[in-house]
């Protein structure tokens, strides 16, 4: 098919080289536009870009598709189909119907749950244990168009959103292509609106731990946000009174502490186990604001924490 193609993150970059190798001619790849990054803010590439460049491909990269000469680029592709994955612009209507056979959303996560910007970070917080993937016929709201195809992916009690996003990025590849392959044969499935949730923008502020809920909650943020934004702690040791901690990984505890939510209640020797409002959570990466990562055994040998809040 010729295919019109639009990502941005890394999600989307094992999607369109699925469809290079499946033998689909892309007309065009769509990303945002380069972005300043890191301390020196030097102007930077997405992913996709860098992958688009890799195969020659021809790049797009509008502030906006409701421009009327991007819109007329658009149709002057003459696409059957356009792909979009974590793109990060809203598709006008006009756009959304100009392709043979419209504009096919990648998204991961079992709509109707988790509509929106943060699905599989979503799912990990809120101790979902399944989710999956959907191609879906885009329309004007916000991830509500028909369900074309599904595929479902156990969430099990290790995963981080990094290795979930792993899994879905592979499911969604392996989705997209078998829709492509079968769109003519494929019954649309209308979202059922009763089981609707968001998913919205994650913020460095919901990173900061409330030591008063349930070990198993603060685990399942610890692993929902991780790589980013990590979460974080204000800890106290004899070596100072009030640091900032993060904590990349660690293990619920189902014993019951007379202890207060964030006291540390067992330190030393490769271990550090914390109160919380109900059980207790055992640490085992952490990274002390300033400092490299540390496991929990060279951080206790190095440290003697006595609170966290």
């Amino acid at each position: 098919m010729k295919v019109l193609f639009a990502g941005t993150p890394d999600f989307s970059v094992g999607v369109l080289e699925a469809l290079i190798t499946a033998g689909h001619e892309i007309k065009g790849v769509y990303c945002q536009p380069d972005r300043p990054k890191g301390r020196g803010r030097v102007l930077s590439a997405c992913p996709v870009k860098e992958k688009a460049l890799e195969y020659n491909l021809t790049i797009f990269q509008p502030e906006s598709l409701k421009g009327e000469t991007a819109q007329q680029t658009i149709a002057s592709l003459n696409a059957d189909v356009m792909v979009v994955v974590a793109y990060g612009q809203l598709l006008p209507k006009i756009i959304l119907e100009t392709p043979k056979y419209g504009c096919l959303n990648i998204h991961a996560s079992l709509l109707p749950r988790w509509r929106g910007a943060a699905p599989i970070q979503r799912a990990i917080l809120a101790g979902d244990q399944q989710t999956g993937v959907g191609i879906m016929q885009m329309n004007e709201g916000l991830d509500t168009g028909n369900i074309l195809l599904e595929k479902t992916c156990a969430i099990t009690k290790f995963d981080t959103a990094q290795s979930l996003h792993n899994k879905l990025a592979t499911l969604g590849t392996q989705a997209i292509v078998e829709a492509l392959a079968h769109l003519d044969d494929l019954s649309p499935t209308v979202q059922n609106e009763d089981g609707v949730t968001y998913a919205k923008k994650l913020s460095k502020e919901e990173a900061w731990i409330d030591w008063s809920q349930s070990a198993v909650q603060i685990n399942q943020k610890i692993r929902a946000f991780n790589p980013y934004p990590i979460a974080q702690a204000h800890a106290q040791s004899d070596k100072f009174e009030d640091k900032v901690l993060r904590i990349l990984s660690a293990y619920a505890i189902g014993k019951v502490y007379d202890a207060e939510p964030g006291e540390v209640i067992e330190y030393g020797k490769g271990v550090c186990i914390v109160a919380t409002g109900d059980g207790a959570l055992s640490l085992e990466q952490v990274q002390l604001a300033g400092k490299k990562v540390a496991n929990i055994k060279d951080f206790t040998n190095a440290y003697n924490l006595t609170k966290l809040s």
